[in-house]
């Protein structure tokens, strides 16, 4: 007996009811392949000591001294590194959102770092402190999985995911001495800016390029900024980290000897 166009109406709208859950079903399962591909690329936030940041910087380093192509040179050039590194850099407009300003954003399934263009200061004397700063948290807070074979660790501790699947960053070249880190958004922060400085001012290179000079003389500080290409406040800021001068907060006096570190 053949069945009533009512009964036809039904069984064909049960199929395509069907097909459709089929359908979400799987777009579903892709959304939480995803989103699970993005979890294990942005890794959540952990503590890192100072020598082991500035080994992580070290370390890059040494890895492009064995490539000619990649070889450091000073002034650093940080889009080599991030050639080295295989991420992109590129400048666009990005909007504040509800929290304020955006200096940079990093997508980790693209590599790629965004450079707010309607910043000067990241465009200019800062460029080169701003985009290590975010290499500093590709390897530190994005891609950690690149820096744990290095240091043989992987102990995790609060994970600082953004929702939109970027990595935003809100401050990338705050001078140290400045910086308060009184939470673990700041802490990450000044991780990234003690790598910066690390990468763009080698302990080494500071060996080299110090003698013959007088760390105490303004003059000669200035000279040596302008062969690293960095700022004059991040000189100092790295100098003083070394403990190679001192400089009492609100004079201009330099004085050589240890000072002791905030972090």
């Amino acid at each position: 007996m053949r069945e009533s166009p009512g009964i036809d109406s039904l069984v064909k709208a049960r199929d395509e009811q069907i097909v459709r859950l089929q359908k979400e079903n799987a777009e579903l399962r892709n959304k939480v392949a995803k989103l699970q591909e993005i979890l294990n690329l942005v890794k959540p936030y952990r503590f890192y000591s100072k020598d082991e940041i500035e080994c992580i910087a070290n370390d890059v380093l040494r890895r492009m001294q064995l490539l000619p192509q990649y070889t450091p040179k000073f002034p650093m050039d940080t889009t080599r590194v991030c050639d080295f590194l295989n991420l992109n850099i590129c400048y666009e407009r990005i909007s504040p959102d509800d929290r304020g300003l955006i200096i940079a954003m990093i997508l980790p399934l693209e590599r790629t770092i965004l450079i707010n263009e309607d910043i000067p200061e990241v465009l200019g004397a800062f460029a080169e402190s701003t985009i290590a700063h975010e290499i500093g948290h590709w390897l530190l807070h994005v891609k950690q999985n690149e820096t744990e074979i290095l240091l043989g660790q992987t102990e995790i501790n609060i994970g600082i995911k953004e929702a939109n699947n970027s990595f935003l960053c809100r401050s990338a070249s705050e001078p140290l001495d400045n910086y308060t880190a009184s939470s673990q958004l700041d802490k990450i922060e000044w991780q990234a800016q003690y790598f910066a400085s690390c990468l763009l001012m080698p302990r080494h290179i500071l060996i080299e390029i110090r003698k013959g000079r007088d760390l105490t003389n303004w003059k000669h500080l200035y000279v040596i900024k302008d062969e690293l290409g960095v700022t004059i406040s991040n000189l100092i800021n790295r100098l003083q980290d070394l403990g190679w001068i001192y400089i009492p907060k609100g004079s201009k006096q330099i004085y050589p000897g240890k000072v002791e570190s905030e972090f």
